[in-house]
């Protein structure tokens, strides 16, 4: 398929760069010539790649890797070949991550697929919107009257502003996002695809089945991050909220009226019914349903693929359908494992639940 990367090659980094950066100790003199131009597993790495071994997993691969230089703790380092420059740390995988951020800082949020600088003249924009300096719009893409945008945005191609939008500073709206009835505040990323602020589901329960007026707005506080092709409905004679630094996956429906906290996790698939509290720090693992008006405490965690019908205690982890506290959903799937006959012990553990990956 050819040799070609869809990132700028960076100029790399010394040694000590990566040390004076990640804290990581430096098991040898290093060379002074060696720079680390990028990263890769510690199976596929070559003499100018910086890998990573975390755990057992790999550790089988760390002898025979032809990476440049592992970030690993102590007492993996029998098992590096000769010629690897060994980083000692407890936190590998932490490290490498700060060093991938480094080496690809254009990774981290959509760019102009255009290339362009400043606003192409394919862009429509109404003579009624106040652009900030050093916004950059893509071809295709609209921006409605009175809408307002912060310096520093990107507004990519074919994305869509409605009218009295108000977009703060240095954000990134992806290619074929709609956004309307909404208010954004600085640094926050909307990946391609997203609906934002389009009417709630909600119909009279009568035989007319008449449809309610959504006459709420989204508020999206600064430095969210919403995955590709999310919906978030605007709120019926509420706002919907999504509070600062919370990070949303792709493919989520939030409903009407949801008041999403601060640094919550909400992961692929998740589906959050009108009128959803999350509090603060909240997780829910992937394909999580919530029923309306349900309310996850401050820390509570959701394991992948519940149904919540009842509100979940602040800190607390529950799981399964539907969901309950964690020790008793494994006390039950247990009993359900010896009843069906399945397996010799019938335990569950369920590890994996809340992480997607």
């Amino acid at each position: 398929m050819g040799n070609r990367h869809f990132f700028d090659r960076p100029q790399g980094l010394t040694v000590a760069d990566i040390t004076a950066l990640t804290g990581a100790e430096s098991a040898q003199a290093a060379p002074a010539s060696l720079v680390i131009r990028s990263v890769a597993p510690v199976d596929l790495a070559g003499p100018s790649d910086l890998t990573f071994v975390d755990g057992n997993r790999f550790a089988d691969a760390l002898t025979k890797t032809r990476a440049g230089a592992c970030l690993m703790p102590k007492r993996f380092a029998d098992r590096a070949p000769e010629g690897l420059v060994v980083l000692y740390t407890e936190q590998p995988y932490r490290a490498f991550v700060a060093v991938h951020r480094k080496l690809f800082p254009q990774s981290l949020s959509p760019a102009s697929l255009f290339e362009t600088d400043g606003i192409f003249e394919g862009a429509t924009v109404h003579p009624t919107a106040k652009l900030e300096s050093d916004v950059t719009i893509d071809p295709g893409a609209v921006i409605g009257p009175r809408a307002e945008i912060g310096s520093g945005t990107l507004i990519a191609a074919n994305a869509v502003i409605g009218p009295d939008v108000t977009i703060g500073r240095d954000c990134r709206i992806g290619t074929g996002c709609s956004i309307t009835h909404t208010l954004i505040g600085d640094r926050v990323t909307v990946h391609p695809g997203c609906r934002i602020g389009q009417d709630g589901f909600g119909y009279t329960e009568d035989a007319a089945q008449q449809k309610i007026p959504q006459t709420g707005r989204v508020i999206i506080q600064n430095d969210v991050e919403i995955g590709a092709g999310t919906t978030i409905d605007r709120g019926g004679i509420r706002d919907t909220v999504v509070g600062e630094a919370s990070k949303i996956d792709n493919l989520c429906q939030i409903g009407h009226n949801c008041q999403i906290g601060r640094y919550c996790i909400i992961v692929a698939q998740c589906g959050l019914s009108g009128s959803v509290t999350l509090e603060d720090f909240a997780v829910l693992g992937g394909s999580v349903g919530l029923a309306p008006h349900v309310t996850i405490g401050r820390g509570g965690r959701v394991a992948a693929r519940s149904g919540v019908m009842h509100n979940v205690p602040p800190g607390e982890t529950w799981g399964g359908y539907p969901a309950r506290p964690r020790m008793q959903w494994m006390r039950q799937e247990t009993a359900l494992a010896r009843l069906a006959g399945g397996g010799s012990n019938g335990k569950t553990t369920g590890k994996g639940s809340i992480e997607k990956d």
